[in-house]
């Protein structure tokens, strides 16, 4: 052998997503016959005829929606990042409940396992227009949104859950997610404990931890009013990053009276979600 043969580089072995991923036609062979005519790819199913994508689309939660420039662009990739009890999950949960509240289908790929179908109910999301889908590693949950943007989702949130996120993802296969959210004008809306996406996400807005807002004094009891926390703007395609908000979440059914000093007093009420 010669000493060019003995020193050339071997070839990176191919994707694995790409050699194990089967078609949807492949998957929908698998079902059983009696479930097989009640399935429907996400492009068949009815939309609303004003439904338009040429705006960015509203998470209703004011302050995300400042530092996003209205809400979340169509054709990208964005994500979210923070540690617990900083709004990650109640900001996927009011996303949903827009998209869903519409007529549209909308996915949820929740590696973490920390949906609460009562809680999303409660916050507006219609469950009956939304597919969960449950990996257990990064890769799977990137796999698993690029299939479902594919499909014709024209919202596919993941939540990656808490630390640490077991298995990695290559930056080859989040820029194909980014161009697969290009081609169907999708968005696709990841939450973080940190960043993940690379470059391949067209805007990241982090988190601060939340802080309790608490109602009372002492001697007598004190009662958990909400949380609130600090966003600011890590990275926004096309514009200057370091933007800064303050999103409130408060308590249901707490504390009705309307008060001065509340930060953002028409923010989303979803506080079961944290």
């Amino acid at each position: 052998m010669s000493r060019a043969a003995r020193h050339r580089p071997l070839p990176h072995p191919p994707d694995e997503g790409l050699l194990s991923r089967p078609s949807a036609r492949e998957l929908s062979a698998r079902l059983p016959d009696a479930l097989r005519p009640h399935v429907r790819p996400a492009t068949e199913l009815p939309r609303p005829a004003d439904a338009s994508r040429d705006d960015a689309l509203p998470t209703s939660i004011p302050a995300v929606d400042r530092l996003l420039g209205g809400g979340l662009a169509h054709g990208t990739v964005l994500e979210i990042v923070g540690r617990g009890s900083c709004g990650r999950l109640s900001v996927v949960l009011a996303a949903l409940a827009v998209v869903t509240r519409t007529g549209e289908p909308a996915a949820l790929v929740d590696r973490g396992g920390h949906l609460d179908p009562r809680a999303a109910a409660a916050a507006g999301v219609a469950l009956e227009r939304v597919l969960w889908v449950r990996p257990t590693r990064l890769h799977e949950a990137v796999t698993a949104a690029e299939m479902l943007v594919s499909t014709g989702f024209p919202l596919v949130t993941v939540d990656l859950g808490l630390p640490p996120i077991r298995g990695r993802a290559t930056t080859a296969a989040w820029l194909r997610l980014a161009r697969a959210c290009a081609d169907r004008q999708a968005v696709v809306l990841v939450a973080s404990p940190y960043r993940v996406s690379g470059c391949a996400a067209a805007a990241v807005l982090c988190a601060g931890r939340g802080r309790g807002r608490w109602v009372g004094s002492a001697p007598g009891p004190r009662l958990l009013e909400g949380l609130a926390a600090s966003w600011s703007s890590a990275r926004r395609r096309g514009h200057h990053a370091q933007e800064r908000a303050t999103t409130a979440l408060w308590v249901p059914a707490v504390w009705t009276e309307t008060r001065s000093d509340h930060i953002d007093a028409e923010e989303v009420r979803h506080v079961e979600a944290l």
